[in-house]
């Protein structure tokens, strides 16, 4: 139980870094949330979930047939480290320099976040890096299973938040120029840096 408690707690921390990135989805939200309220948001991540999952589980299988390589755990603590610095550090830059376009979507939300997910570099970096190590540590603890443990952990965080950010967007919310959203954004990569510190010392 105090593994999945600390486990858990990591998740979620990391993958806020991801959830609350003001990337495309994040905009598309925004845009489709003004004209059709909290269920754009709903059907955004369900899209988007349509993608992530099967993308988990893929990536989960392969580390799996790996994982029984010390020097394979040891390049992914390293490679895990320097992803979150990274991201981190590109995440408090977009925060304190984003002034993002308000544009429309052509196409509806479900298709939406369908597109501006599979078709999203940084998500796919996100989970090749980052994402990678966190599906290491869960097949660590819990085997095969772990990966639907940690996708559970993970997933409900982009629920939570697009249907937040669709239903604050209908009632006229404008979000990154919100300095509370931008200390929190930046709070958030400060905890990523030292969680990829800690990546480090458990190598």
């Amino acid at each position: 139980m105090q593994d999945l408690f600390q486990f858990g707690i990591a998740v979620v921390i990391i993958s806020a870094s991801g959830v609350m990135s003001p990337g495309p989805l994040f905009v598309a939200t925004i845009t489709n949330g003004i004209r059709h309220g909290a269920r754009a948001g709903l059907k955004i991540a369900l899209g988007h979930t349509l993608i992530e999952l099967p993308l988990v589980i893929l990536i989960g299988l392969g580390v799996l047939s790996l994982g029984a390589m010390p020097q394979f755990r040891i390049l992914i603590g390293i490679l895990g480290a320097l992803s979150l610095f990274g991201f981190a550090g590109m995440q408090i830059r977009s925060v304190l320099k984003n002034d993002p376009a308000q544009s429309k979507s052509k196409y509806g939300s479900f298709l939406t976040g369908i597109l501006l997910t599979g078709l999203n570099p940084f998500f796919l970096i996100w989970w090749f890096t980052i994402g990678f190590k966190l599906i290491s540590d869960a097949l660590l603890l819990w085997s095969i299973s772990g990966i639907l443990i940690m996708f559970g952990l993970h997933i409900w965080m982009d629920y939570a938040w697009l249907v937040l950010v669709s239903f604050l967007s209908s009632r006229g919310q404008v979000f990154l120029s919100n300095k509370r959203y931008k200390m929190c954004m930046i709070g958030i990569n400060l905890i990523l840096i030292y969680f990829g510190i800690s990546f480090i010392l458990q190598v």
